[in-house]
């Protein structure tokens, strides 16, 4: 009882999303629905793991510049280190697992398994986090969007032709899991109450630690070869993913209910096939037109 009377004041603070928080979440899932599609359009000019090594490095640079812009001092680190630690390596395995499951699957279909972690980040924090509690609807729509998935993921001639299909699929759906899991650590921490910039820098930190020396033993990093666009997808993915979008994100979750912020995030795997199939020519199937409307409707029943 102790603990949910410490941790119910910080909770008290989260609004229900509105137009403001809406509008932000459409630019941040579409910035992250083209993330796969700028990874995997450049994965043989730069591997993977390599690309998410790099960027976030550059990334975790321009995080700790922001940080003394703004009067942070570095030394803050050191207030959150264990559950900025525990986010840091979170997030490394999360997109670990992402760079691995291209090198199998399709960047739509890793849009669509990535993009499970908030119907799992919501149920945690529906049972771990007082005042993030879902409602009635709320749950209508949780079940609303899975089941858009299903439909959306239904097997089809491609995925049994291609078993490495498989693969890739299942290292997205822990590459989702990863991420809720970070999102848990997140908001049942102190970490709920720091400055954007300072999480995003652990998330980046221990990324760049780990993912570094891992590219390097794999002979990723002896194998990039740069060319004009994959310097330009190294550049989006560092200046716009791991830097804007996830500074927004932070910052959204300080002043919004995480449940209904991660449901919302439905989008970004619709926008994700949608590049997919412009940009690299992957099949947009029936089956996910009728679970993209699915997981629409999930969407407007958790958030409205």
């Amino acid at each position: 009882m102790a603990e949910a009377e410490t941790s119910s004041p910080h909770s008290r603070h989260r609004r229900s999303i509105d137009m403001t928080a809406s509008a932000l979440m459409t630019l941040f899932c579409l910035a992250l629905g083209f993330q796969q599609v700028a990874m995997k359009a450049v994965a043989m000019e730069i591997p993977t793991l390599a690309q998410v090594a790099l960027r976030s490095t550059m990334a975790a640079l321009l995080v700790m510049l922001l940080m003394r812009w703004r009067g942070i001092p570095l030394s803050s680190l050191l207030s959150h280190a264990r559950p900025g630690a525990l986010v840091g390596v979170g997030f490394a395995a999360e997109f670990t697992f992402v760079a691995w499951g291209l090198n199998y699957t399709l960047a739509s279909h890793m849009s669509v398994f990535l993009y499970t972690a908030p119907v799992f980040a919501a149920l945690g924090l529906h049972w771990l986090v007082p005042g993030e509690q879902l409602h009635h609807h709320q749950w209508w729509g949780v079940a609303l969007a899975f089941a858009g998935m299903v439909i959306a993921m239904a097997p089809t001639p491609t995925r049994l032709d291609e078993p490495g299909l498989l693969l890739g699929d299942a290292l997205g759906l822990l590459a989702g899991l990863s991420w809720a899991a970070t999102t848990l650590v997140l908001r049942s921490s102190t970490l709920s109450e720091a400055p954007p910039e300072q999480t995003l820098c652990y998330q980046l930190v221990v990324a760049g630690l780990l993912l570094l020396p891992a590219a390097f033993f794999m002979g990723d990093l002896q194998a990039i070869d740069l060319s004009g666009p994959a310097v330009a997808s190294l550049a989006f993915q560092t200046l716009v993913i791991s830097f804007g979008a996830l500074l927004l994100w932070f910052a959204l979750l300080r002043r919004y209910k995480a449940s209904q912020l991660g449901i919302f995030s439905f989008l970004s795997p619709l926008f994700g096939v949608l590049f997919g199939a412009l940009l690299l020519d992957e099949p947009l199937t029936l089956n996910f037109v009728l679970g993209g409307i699915v997981i629409l409707g999930g969407i407007i029943l958790v958030s409205r």
